[in-house]
């Protein structure tokens, strides 16, 4: 799956002359606004232009420029391309840099596949670097892919659809890509995957995929990531159902299949030298005679015995067979996305993406490279006085922590650590995957969140 308009929004060259685009910083504006004619300036001013982040001004006059405001914001050229028109402009001066490419590649955005009126023409972006020019059109793709996922609806977006898209990154990029399908998932030791996802009808079965892959240039040795993503493709509660309020986006609950299949699409894309195991269990979590109940007791890979205190806790279920999967293969690192928690949004909001880990070091290389590109990441306690919350009477572990440990967010990343791999670094993230309004750069829909931030920290570790 590929953003039909990613490959034309950077050119190597303009078809025409671009329109120029001045980069402004607050400090400089005072400058800038001296060296302008009279009628440029007072243009400027009647815009309250002061190179604030986000703010952007056509300028007048035979040959148009554009000021856009840089604030100081990695991400400020974001909301440039919504205030322009479909042509060309190239930034004076230098070439932009991957981040300000980026950032402007990501403010086109937009879902239009089911409006009658689609694929309108977009501002472009002239880049002459063909290195910048490529990082940045490898990221649009995945980001776009990600984000085309989280938007598509659950009728055409189900399970066969992330299978199909899976094998198209795997085959795109030289990976292996196995896929374990209804019952037989019961054969091969997925029993969690099984439960949850075995009420929906035959064609959207629950199924396992695991892609493979090792860089051109890594030794059969290489160091091992394991990337996990939660793909309940839609979430009706279970027979614990939502009310529909709660039920109206839950199309959006694969946003962390989606965005590990983006990851990967973004590690192979820059051939990092590791090897790569992306582990992505998909299921619905529909209600029929044959839906898992409150008070079942589950079998897990890992051995261990879950009960169902409330079917609306269903990714968990999932990710914990994936995450054993992962510890099986020893990588040295673990990444898991999943559309989590509620409780996740009222701790921090829609915005910033809590995540969990135990790893001080790995906590703190992605706190840098989150305020370094802008991809907002808030470090979360795996607070072992909630544990007991997670004790069951009857099973090794239940789904749904005791009340008197409110902290929703933090107790459902305390289930996943019993699964996660005992060896090497594990890191939780509890993504919205979600824009709930409209902001210049912005749509309201699927977002993608923390993958630009994690690929940093794998570049600088890895690359």
């Amino acid at each position: 799956m590929s953003h039909p308009a990613a490959e034309v929004l950077i050119a190597p060259e303009a078809a025409a002359t671009p329109t120029s685009v001045a980069l402004v910083a607050e400090g400089g504006w005072e400058a800038l606004r001296e060296s302008l004619d009279p009628v440029g300036r007072s243009a400027a001013e009647l815009a309250g232009f002061k190179g604030k982040a986000g703010q952007a001004v056509i300028l007048p006059g035979e040959t148009p420029r554009v000021l856009a405001g840089l604030g100081e914001g990695a991400m400020a050229l974001r909301s440039l391309p919504s205030r322009l028109t479909a042509a060309d402009y190239r930034l004076e001066g230098d070439d932009p840099t991957p981040d300000q490419a980026i950032a402007f590649v990501l403010g086109t955005y937009r879902f239009d596949r089911y409006k009658k009126e689609h694929g309108k023409p977009q501002p472009r972006l002239v880049v002459s670097d063909a290195k910048v020019r490529a990082e940045a059109l490898a990221a649009a793709h995945a980001l776009f892919l990600a984000r085309d996922m989280v938007n598509t609806p659950a009728n055409d977006m189900g399970p066969l659809q992330i299978e199909t898209i899976a094998r198209e990154i795997a085959g795109a990029h030289g990976a292996s890509c196995s896929v374990i399908t209804g019952d037989e998932l019961l054969t091969q030791n997925y029993p969690a995957v099984h439960a949850v996802g075995r009420a929906a009808v035959p064609a959207r079965a629950p199924r396992m995929i695991e892609l493979g892959w090792k860089g051109s240039d890594a030794a059969s040795d290489a160091p091992l990531l394991a990337i996990v993503g939660k793909g309940v493709v839609f979430d009706t509660g279970g027979l614990d159902i939502k009310p529909s309020s709660g039920m109206r986006q839950m199309k959006k609950d694969m946003g962390g299949a989606a965005h590990a299949l983006a990851l990967a699409r973004m590690v192979m894309g820059a051939d990092l030298p590791v090897r790569l195991a992306v582990l992505v269990p998909v299921v619905e979590n529909a209600i029929s005679g044959d839906a898992m109940r409150p008070g079942d007791v589950l079998d897990s890979r890992a051995g261990l015995t879950i009960e169902v205190g409330n079917t609306d806790a269903e990714g968990r279920l999932i990710l914990a067979d994936a995450l054993t999967r992962a510890g099986e293969l020893s990588p040295v690192l673990t990444l898991d996305f999943a559309t989590l928690t509620g409780a996740a949004r009222v701790a921090l909001g829609p915005e910033v993406i809590p995540f969990y880990t135990a790893d001080d070091a790995l906590a703190g290389e992605l706190a840098e490279q989150a305020s370094a590109v802008a991809d907002p990441l808030w470090r979360m306690p795996l607070w072992a006085g909630y544990e007991e919350s997670l004790d069951s009477d009857v099973a090794d572990i239940k789904n749904d922590p005791d009340a008197w440990a409110q902290a929703g967010s933090v107790t459902a990343a305390l289930f996943l650590q019993r699964f996660a791999p005992k060896d090497g670094a594990w890191v939780h993230f509890d993504i919205f995957a979600w824009n709930s309004k409209s902001r210049p750069g912005r749509p309201a829909g699927a977002e993608a969140q923390a993958i630009r931030a994690v690929f940093a920290v794998l570049k600088a570790r890895f690359g």
